[in-house]
């Protein structure tokens, strides 16, 4: 059966993404007010919401290394085993350096699952379906948005932060072994390997100066940065603007559910804009989006504004994750979306931390003001990359819409997906 033809994996994958990522964003919160309740400052927020990603930092390219040999799916039980442990060591802890360590464990489970979901996607579509259903995939994420900070906002407030925070974090711990419910025959036997020759490993610096590669991987970084800073930080704007934790979680959850109407239209403005100038003009629109959030507007406002700017910020993640697995090597397509997500946790590691000292100096409201910037050079490169890249990058001719009806989602025995030969003699140029 060609790669592709039944989409019952990706259903099943999209539901477990959805609570696996319901859970981080129920927990990234919850660690936030934890930490204010354990009397941390601004700074020490950003350093311990920093933590989350330094794990995954150095564990990424190995496990990508891995993924390219072998079969993807035991990353996804193995993830959802850190999330689960992660977010609920983190509220049964009482010191602020034992929380940044257990929200390390979860940054950590986090990465082996999505390791694992992109390979598989990526495994197992064809290629002019490369962008619909890593749009399909990354809808599971928004879901866990769009539901993860409303539950934490419901569980968190009154007198009691710090045991809110922790019961908050405790939900947290068992929404991400739902998970376990969806991870069955998501990944086929065809596919388990990635298909391509068994011979040397690709050198990273050479991934890494594949046309295309270095821009997917900015522009993933400055969405992913945007988005966890918003998590993180929102928090700290609602302590000092006087914002309820329940209103909080409800405008982060907002943003989340624009992602998702951005995700399922994301063929038609593929077809209408080409993919660089949609990268370039969502960018641009979320930097001013990003500098507004810094100004002292009414709540309404507010809620304008991550409205619009959770649709922006939709586009980036997936076409960045169809850009790097197009330009890539076949025999090292996980080692470059292990990179993507490297560069993604240096900026979660980098940006948090940049975002907590930004604070300190300047106030809570800086850290949006230098989101607006690292969008705007996005937005920059995301044009430019549009003007030197191939022209399949225009646009995708596969119609939009959602999931497939219901007699399409079976599983099936896709085999792995292989380029063109004439893409592997180019990129090898």
């Amino acid at each position: 059966m060609r790669p592709g033809g039944h989409r019952g994996w990706l259903l099943r994958l999209v539901v477990a993404f959805a609570f696996a990522q319901g859970a981080v964003s129920m927990a990234r919160p919850a660690v936030s007010y934890r930490a204010l309740a354990l009397g941390a400052g601004e700074t020490a927020v950003g350093v311990v919401a920093g933590v989350y990603a330094l794990l995954p930092l150095f564990a990424a390219v190995p496990l990508g290394r891995r993924t390219d040999r072998g079969r993807c799916a035991p990353l996804l039980p193995a993830g959802v085993v850190l999330i689960a442990g992660g977010c609920a060591f983190s509220g049964l802890v009482d010191s602020l350096v034992a929380m940044a360590a257990w929200s390390g464990v979860m940054g950590l489970g986090h990465l082996c699952f999505v390791i694992g979901a992109q390979s598989i996607v990526a495994r197992q579509s064809a290629p002019q379906e490369q962008d619909r259903n890593f749009g399909h995939f990354t809808i599971g994420a928004s879901l866990g948005q769009l539901a993860g900070p409303v539950v934490a906002g419901a569980l968190i407030g009154g007198p009691d932060m710090a045991g809110t925070s922790a019961l908050a974090l405790l939900v947290a711990g068992a929404t991400a072994a739902v998970a376990f419910t969806s991870l069955w025959r998501i990944e086929h036997r065809a596919a388990g390997t990635s298909g391509a020759p068994r011979g040397e490993r690709v050198p990273v610096h050479r991934i890494l100066r594949t046309r295309g590669v270095p821009a997917g991987i900015f522009v993933s970084l400055a969405v992913l940065s945007a988005t966890d800073i918003l998590t993180a930080y929102l928090p700290v704007v609602g302590e000092h603007r006087d914002i309820a934790p329940s209103v909080i979680g409800l405008l982060l959850s907002l943003r989340a559910a624009t992602t998702i109407a951005c995700r399922l239209v994301l063929t038609p403005m593929l077809r209408l804009l080409g993919r660089a100038a949609l990268l370039a003009l969502t960018c641009l629109l979320a930097a001013l989006l990003c500098a507004g959030i810094a100004l002292p507007v009414p709540v309404w406002a507010l809620a304008l504004m991550l409205a619009v700017l959770g649709f922006c910020l939709g586009v980036g993640q997936p076409l960045s994750m169809t850009t790097v697995v197009r330009a890539a090597p076949d025999e090292a397509r996980s080692t470059a979306l292990a990179l993507r997500l490297t560069g993604n946790r240096l900026g979660q590691v980098a940006a948090p931390a940049a975002a907590g000292l930004v604070a300190g100096v300047a106030g809570v409201a800086a850290p949006f003001l230098m989101l607006g910037v690292l969008l705007l050079a996005a937005s920059g490169l995301g044009l430019r990359q549009g003007r030197t890249g191939d022209p399949e990058s225009a646009g995708d001719p596969e119609p939009a819409g959602g999931l497939e009806p219901a007699e399409d989602l079976e599983p099936d025995g896709g085999d792995a997906v292989r380029r063109p030969a004439r893409r592997r003699e180019r990129t090898r140029r």
